[in-house]
Parts: structure tokens; C-alpha cells; sequence
């Protein structure tokens, strides 16, 4: 099992930047997707981007062109750059990663708030 600790939430205004990290603990053997997930209130967890073992990446179209995902598997890390960011984007996100045979490990969430 992996233990994932997520940091870098907090409060920004419209338009800035933030930056995610989520750094993981235990065995890595098979993991293959690393990605973020952001959940806001009232609403379902959702895929914000992934990034496979190889380097291929995919967004949520709400934020192609925006955020950023970035992976450093020497340091078993996964990164979210987060520009231009809007207030529905609020919400708690979650550093996921995936082994190759489906099974999820979930950090506790890091809460990024922008007003407007």
C-alpha cells in the first residue's frame, strides 16, 4: 500500500497560480497512473489530469490549457501547476495513484479555495 500526503492548498485569488504536490511512502511496485481528483461541494469526485508511467498525460477539458500535471518517479512524487485559476475551481483535491491492476491509494486531500 501507498501513503500519499498531499500539500500546497490554501486561498488565492482569481486568475493566480498554485502549485500541488503529493509526495507517497510504502511500495511503489506496480504503480502505473498518477493523477488528481477534486471534489467540490454538493458534487462527485472528479478527474482534474492523470500521467501514466510513460509520460502521457490527460485533463479534464475545464482545465486543459491551464493546469499542468508533472510526475518525478526517482522521487515518487506527482505535481499539479495550477494557473489562471478560477473560482469553480474551489474545492478539495486528491492525489491518486493507480497500479497497473486497478487498485486506487488516496491522499487525505488538500483544500484550494479561489475567490473572486
Amino acid at each position: 500500500q501507498v501513503q500519499l500526503v498531499e500539500s500546497g492548498g490554501g486561498l488565492v485569488q482569481a486568475g493566480g497560480s498554485m502549485r500541488l504536490s503529493c509526495a507517497a511512502s510504502g511500495s511503489m511496485f506496480g504503480i502505473d497512473t498518477m493523477g488528481w481528483y477534486r471534489q467540490a461541494p454538493g458534487n462527485q469526485r472528479e478527474l482534474v489530469a492523470s500521467i501514466t508511467s510513460g509520460g502521457s498525460t490527460n485533463y479534464a477539458d475545464s482545465v486543459k490549457g491551464r493546469f499542468t500535471i508533472s510526475r518525478d518517479n526517482a522521487k515518487n512524487t506527482v505535481d499539479l501547476q495550477m494557473n489562471s485559476l478560477k473560482p469553480e475551481d474551489t474545492a478539495v483535491y486528491y492525489c491518486n495513484f493507480r497500479s497497473l491492476w486497478g487498485n486506487d491509494d488516496w491522499g487525505q486531500g488538500t483544500q484550494v479555495t479561489v475567490s473572486s
